[in-house]
Order: C-alpha cells, then sequence, then structure tokens
C-alpha cells in the first residue's frame, strides 16, 4: 500500500458500509462514505476479479479505491497482478493526474508572466521568478542555449518572496515598457530598482504570489513542464538531469 494522507492511515485498508445501497445514485456507500470524509472521487473505472475502481485524491495526493461486488466494502490502496505490475497508476494517470496537470497549466498560463524568447517556440515552461533571487538568475544564464535557439519559450512568473522590495522590483519589470528587454537586462546583471507601478500592476504580483502559495511552493525558481499529461516541476535551481527533462532534451 502507498503511503496515505493523515486522514486515510490506519485503518483504512478496508472500509465497510452499513448497507449496500447508492449514494448519490452513483457511488455505492464506502466510496460516498470516504468522500464525506474529504476524499475527492473523480471517475469509476473498471478493475479485474469483481472489483470496481474509483480514481480519486486527498491533500494533491492520488489514490485508488476499488469496491467489492457485493458494494458493501472498499479498498484504497494499489492493486497488482500476478507479475507485480501495477494496475492503479493507468487510472489514475487518465483520471486524475492529466485533469490535475491540465488545470493547472491553464492557472500557469492565466498568471502574469514575461515571455523569455520565441513565442513561436514549441516548448513552453513555466517559472516562478523572483528579482532577489540569485538562483532565478542562473537558472536564467542555463537555459540560453534552448531559449536563444528558439527550441523554448520560458515564462518568467514574477513574484515578490524573498525580499523586503521583492515585489517593488517584480512590478517594475511587469510593468516596464518593454518587460522582456527589462528581464534581460535585470538577469544579465543590471539589476531593476523599484519603483512605483499603477495598482494593476502591483495586483498582478499579489495574484502571482497567491498562485505561488496556493500550489504550496517554497522556492525560487520553480519550474514546470509538460511531458503530454505529466506535469515536470522542479523546486529550486535543477540539476543537470532536471534541467535536461524540463528542457526536453539536450541543448542544441
Amino acid at each position: 500500500m502507498r503511503s496515505l494522507p493523515l486522514a486515510f492511515r490506519a485503518g483504512l485498508l478496508v472500509f465497510a458500509a452499513a448497507a449496500p445501497v447508492l449514494a448519490d445514485d452513483h457511488w455505492p456507500a464506502p466510496v460516498q462514505a470516504l468522500a464525506d470524509q474529504g476524499l475527492t472521487i473523480h471517475a469509476e473505472f473498471s478493475a479485474p476479479g469483481g472489483l470496481t475502481g474509483y480514481a480519486a485524491s486527498a491533500q494533491g495526493r492520488e489514490l485508488a479505491v476499488y469496491v467489492t461486488a457485493d458494494g458493501e466494502h472498499a479498498v484504497v490502496g494499489t492493486l497488482v497482478d500476478a507479475e507485480g505490475n501495477d494496475l492503479s497508476s493507468a487510472p489514475l494517470d487518465e483520471h486524475v493526474r492529466a485533469a490535475q496537470t491540465a488545470e493547472l497549466w491553464k492557472r500557469l498560463e492565466n498568471s502574469h508572466w514575461i515571455l523569455d524568447g520565441d513565442p513561436d517556440a514549441q516548448r513552453v515552461v513555466y517559472t516562478f521568478t523572483d528579482p532577489n533571487c540569485p538562483f532565478c538568475r542562473q537558472l536564467w544564464k542555463e537555459v540560453r542555449p534552448w531559449v536563444e535557439a528558439g527550441e523554448v519559450q520560458l515564462r518568467h512568473i514574477m513574484v515578490g518572496v524573498l525580499g523586503q522590495d521583492s515585489p517593488a522590483k517584480a512590478a517594475a519589470l511587469l510593468g516596464a515598457d518593454d518587460p522582456a528587454s527589462a528581464l534581460h537586462e535585470h538577469e544579465s546583471g543590471e539589476s531593476i530598482a523599484p519603483s512605483a507601478q499603477p495598482r494593476e500592476i502591483e495586483e498582478q504580483v499579489y495574484d502571482n504570489n497567491q498562485l505561488f502559495e496556493e500550489l504550496g511552493l517554497i522556492a525560487t525558481p520553480t519550474t514546470m513542464a509538460r511531458d503530454g499529461d505529466r506535469l515536470i516541476r522542479t523546486q529550486g535551481m535543477p540539476d543537470d538531469e532536471h534541467l535536461l527533462e524540463l528542457m526536453g532534451g539536450a541543448a542544441p
């Protein structure tokens, strides 16, 4: 069994329902009971051995729930076959992780970012950037080969979370006449000075900070890319292996 969120640990390997009735005209009673405890049920899927599977999540973790044929009991965990193959991962990829990735990607798209690179570059990478972050500057330098070759567009979601003047500097970059050029100069070493900006720009920084917090991030840069329905994410300066994964391959 995989590690479960606290609310679903110890004693939840098998959940017995009072009666095998359907809840909400769809979910079996044990599944509804888990939902009442905080589990989010995303979809039903077929499972072997007379079981019915349910793709679920709790506290950002994906969980598979298997209901017995009588509808009275549910098992929470990973289902394996006789060879030890994981039969739960694929349904969770399809019904939970893919939807979560798409939803998160849309939130990143709708955030306030500065484009670094060719807007027609096929690979899109988002990174949360604080103007006072030395590792953000290091990342900017490390990705130059991919960006300058037109293979990657790096979208800097400007946040102010590290220093007292970080929000003002982030606003100054977002509010510049040419934000891309201003960011280029800043990361090249000509640090931007904090300056008063219109309320709209200041609110953009605030919104980005809220997104940073809501996603539970703790470090800049935090960088994200997609590999199909799979989300690639690193917090802090990525090592060489993770950098290649984020960029989609070796430097041109």
